[in-house]
């Protein structure tokens, strides 16, 4: 059992990387991770977990697939939490922030299926321990 605290503040100052989550906690089956955004994400869907974000600062936007195909956009902001139901396809965009996720653990960031290349800046990814 861990018995220090984690400081999201200084978690997210130990790290650049975009798109590349760190696990700062661990809870029954989940991990709750952190990670850096800025630019495009890929479409992708994960089949059996929804998945929760948090803004902890910046901007953070999620284009969300309707089922005739078209997409909308739900604006994120510093403070905002949103969960996109399992089975959702959607894809993270962001002009830059951070955000703090709850996700079962082994769940990977670019989903069960994705659509095109991942882009160079998303780390694919079932999260990397804080150090």
């Amino acid at each position: 059992m861990k018995t220090k605290p984690v400081n999201l503040t200084e978690a997210l100052a130990s790290f650049d990387a975009v798109y590349s989550p760190r696990i700062v906690a661990r809870m029954n089956d989940y991990d709750v991770r952190i990670a850096h955004t800025r630019g495009e994400h890929v479409w992708h869907v994960h089949d059996d977990t929804d998945e929760f974000f948090l803004v902890l600062d910046g901007r953070f936007d999620i284009a969300i697939r309707d089922a005739a195909g078209g997409a909308i956009t739900v604006v994120l902001h510093k403070g905002d939490t949103f969960v996109v139901p399992k089975g959702t396809e959607h894809k993270p965009s962001s002009p830059g922030g951070s955000i703090l996720m709850f996700e079962p653990s082994g769940t990977l960031t670019t989903g069960d299926r994705h659509q095109g290349e991942i882009p160079y800046s998303v780390d694919s990814t079932t999260g990397h321990e804080i150090m």
